[in-house]
């Protein structure tokens, strides 16, 4: 992904809230020369055995994730395949009337980040288990960001059934981008009024995107809140 400097993230910790608070991400992959390349959504997490700090570049990170095993993509992934996810974050068109200039063109801010790594398959031989707790993992993670701490001991015979059907994977963070592309190249005040502009909206995307305008640090410092 092309990041021009002024839209780099201000710190590691941005791309990793991205990941975090954006957890659907699009997965691509190379396919056979005829079908092309594959893209699957796909809920991705931090696998909780990680005991690293996240790097700079999200380098050396693991994520787990699944997919349906009748998926074409599923059955095109070999183990070791290069991937890519991208994790989309806050975004909101911005209309010209807000900068209150006499000349002046649309644009659209957003938020993203890239993923690059190396797919790891849990294979259907030793799928079982192993992709068992990589479901129980992913249902933690989310009933505790977006849930309402919901317990699943009484759905594990439930889980079991569906097993046969889940493609789980581990994927070996080699880097990642990410863009923030939050009005950075307008002059301070014009970056105030899209800020509130956004912020008045009711879309929490509008609204979580003048939230990270908020966190952006001021011209020539190169850390945010």
């Amino acid at each position: 992904m092309f990041v021009p400097a002024p839209y780099r993230q201000p710190a590691t910790s941005w791309m990793v809230d991205i990941l975090r608070g954006n957890p659907l991400a699009l997965m691509v992959s190379n396919g056979p020369e005829a079908a092309g390349p594959y893209a699957t959504h796909l809920p991705v997490i931090q696998d909780p055995t990680m005991t690293e700090e996240w790097s700079a570049d999200l380098s050396g990170a693991k994520l787990l994730g699944h997919m349906n095993r009748a998926n074409p993509h599923w059955k095109a992934l070999a183990d070791g395949t290069q991937v890519l996810l991208t994790f989309t974050g806050p975004h909101a068109y911005v209309s010209p009337t807000v900068y209150q200039k006499p000349f002046a063109a649309p644009t659209w801010d957003f938020t993203s980040v890239h993923v690059h790594g190396v797919l790891r398959k849990i294979e259907q031989d030793r799928a079982g288990e192993e992709t068992l707790e990589l479901v129980r993992s992913t249902v933690r993670a989310f009933e505790a960001d977006f849930g309402d701490d919901w317990d699943m001991a009484d759905s594990i015979d439930y889980f079991r059934k569906i097993l046969p059907a889940v493609g789980a994977f581990r994927i070996d963070v080699s880097g990642a981008e990410g863009m923030f592309k939050l009005s950075q190249e307008q002059d301070p005040d014009v970056r105030e009024r899209v800020r509130e502009s956004f912020g008045k909206q009711e879309s929490s995307r509008h609204r979580e995107a003048a939230r990270l305008m908020s966190r952006l640090p001021p011209p020539g410092c190169p850390h945010a809140a």
